[in-house]
């Protein structure tokens, strides 16, 4: 059974989740220090963190089990990405299970900087009536700008078109069409900030994004535009804030992130019209509950059912549209691996996969580390996973090349691969309705076989006396044959034999079968 560590009071239902799943569920709410961690973590499949607990290289060098790393929120800087993906550990996180609270959050934020209310409620609780100091502005037919179109981003679009906000934005990773068909008009990064009366962020926090709104892009924004930041501090130059927001530039701010955190003195602290929080964009009781049940959920799919990863962090997302047309063939993709690692010889120099029909018009590259782990997985020693799978191929020089086809095939979708070691092996597999994936070729001979449990691949002459002995061999081994196909090009010829048997067959009676006149080869696989 799995063993997973579950720290920094992460809800309970998660853990009963896990359990329900397979998996044991060992809880520590105590605050654990590297050395500590390094003691325990050898004997875990997977831990599960919120943002108390640091997972740094040391201790995920020590995780000698360790598989996946989980992160019940969004963010991940506690966790050493480099590391685990050295390591061939899936970092995890839950996107999604905060998306309404941290909506709610800059919503919150926007209504409060608009009408003063922070400032009015201090000093109302301080004794002071000051009504006019403190008219706001509405937020009706002002313009919304938004700087990225992600699960947050259109949401707070969405809640904002009901207050008759105008709505634009920019993401690098959106299409125009997708972010109209959001209500939102897509425009470049500059004139969003140059146009919006409210600016508000929902990006990560990269190299790219540090300090992108500084004196320069402030400078371009309208006179007395607002900023609201409930995305990840650093994203807003702090000091050119504070200078923007002191000289009128600005009519305001609301930050519920900075730079460095926690925070309790900052110069914006002294502004009466920027408006703080302690990052509390993803504090409320449902959002910390769905965190935790989405990594669970992640959990149970990658370690109980072997399926790829939703929210990896150190793998490139999948949308879902992308991922609801691959879905069918990951397990087709990663049979195949297995079965041409196991009848391939010498060193591989190769492998090329070719996606023929509808499939070349999607992303195949989850596809492709689907075929690379199970082709690695039976010819390596380390533990292979959809994280490391690319890393181990490359580190062995294996050139792997993806080819799309638009070429018309007997199917609609066909999945052919080539791999080059000291011969050639071909093998090509598609989907029979929704879930029967089939291989419908092996080297050039065409074959209907179902890629599961135990087969035999025997190439052979074209002639009689051939199938007969070998059925003969394998049934005075007390092995029942559950199937067999056989497929050839020309009469007389060569041909090739799969049969399909209800357990592995044993050296002695593949070396028996070999001997049998005509037969070229003989190899077991078992998938």
């Amino acid at each position: 059974m799995m063993k997973v560590l579950v720290l920094d009071n992460t809800s309970e239902k998660a853990v009963k989740i896990l359990a329900e799943g397979g998996i044991e569920a060992v809880v520590n709410n105590d605050k654990m220090t590297e050395e500590q961690l390094c003691e325990i973590i050898g004997e875990y499949d997977g831990v599960i963190v919120r943002s108390a607990s640091k997972i740094t290289a040391p201790v995920i060098a020590a995780g000698k089990n360790l598989k996946i790393i989980g992160r019940a929120g969004v963010g991940v800087d506690n966790i050493d990405i480099p590391a685990a993906t050295n390591a061939g550990v899936v970092v995890v996180n839950a996107p999604d299970g905060n998306t309404i609270a941290a909506t709610e959050q800059t919503l919150t934020l926007m209504l409060g900087l608009a009408r003063n209310l922070p400032q009015a409620h201090k000093d109302l609780k301080e004794g002071k009536w000051n009504r006019k100091e403190y008219t706001g502005v509405e937020l009706r037919n002002k313009v919304l700008g938004l700087i990225g179109l992600g699960r947050i981003g259109t949401a707070v679009a969405k809640r904002a078109q009901a207050f008759g906000m105008k709505t634009i934005g920019y993401d690098p990773f959106v299409s125009a069409e997708a972010a109209a068909a959001n209500g939102i008009e897509f425009k470049a990064q500059a004139d969003v900030i140059k146009e919006a009366d409210f600016l508000s962020l929902h990006i990560p926090k990269t190299k790219e994004s540090v300090n992108m709104i500084n004196k320069d892009t402030i400078a371009t924004m309208k006179d007395g535009a607002r900023i609201i930041n409930v995305a990840r501090g650093g994203i807003v130059n702090e000091e050119d804030l504070y200078e923007a927001a002191k000289s009128g530039k600005l009519a305001g701010a609301a930050l519920d992130v900075f730079a460095a955190e926690p925070t309790t003195e900052s110069p914006l602290f002294e502004l009466n019209n920027i408006v703080v929080a302690p990052h509390l964009g993803a504090s409320t009781k449902e959002a910390q509950v769905n965190v935790a049940l989405d990594v669970a959920e992640e959990f149970v799919s990658i370690l109980v059912n072997g399926e790829m990863p939703k929210n990896a962090v150190n793998l490139a997302p999948i949308r879902p549209d992308v991922m609801a047309a691959i879905k069918p063939y990951l397990v087709l993709v990663e049979k195949l691996g297995k079965f041409q690692a196991q009848r391939t010889t010498g060193a591989i120099k190769s492998i090329t996969i070719k996606y023929s029909g509808d499939l070349a018009n999607v992303e195949v590259a989850p596809l492709t580390t689907s075929f690379l782990k199970g082709f690695l997985t039976t010819i390596v020693e380390d533990s292979v996973n959809f994280v490391n799978a690319p890393i181990l191929a490359k580190e062995r020089g294996i050139a792997v090349e993806e080819i799309k086809s638009a070429e018309e095939t007997d199917y609609t979708e066909l999945i052919s691969v080539t791999v080059v070691s000291d011969c050639i092996k071909e093998v090509a597999g598609t989907l029979f309705g929704d879930d029967d994936p089939r291989i419908v070729m092996i080297d050039g001979y065409r074959i209907d076989v179902v890629p599961e449990g135990n087969i035999l691949i025997v190439p052979h002459e074209d002639k009689p006396k051939i199938i007969g002995p070998v059925a003969t061999l394998i049934g005075e081994h007390n092995i029942n044959i559950a199937g067999m196909q056989v497929g050839r090009k020309t009469v007389g010829g060569k041909a090739i034999m799969m049969l399909a048997v209800d357990a592995p067959v044993s050296d002695e009676t593949l070396a028996a079968i070999a001997k049998v006149d005509g037969i070229f080869d003989v190899k077991m696989v078992t998938l």
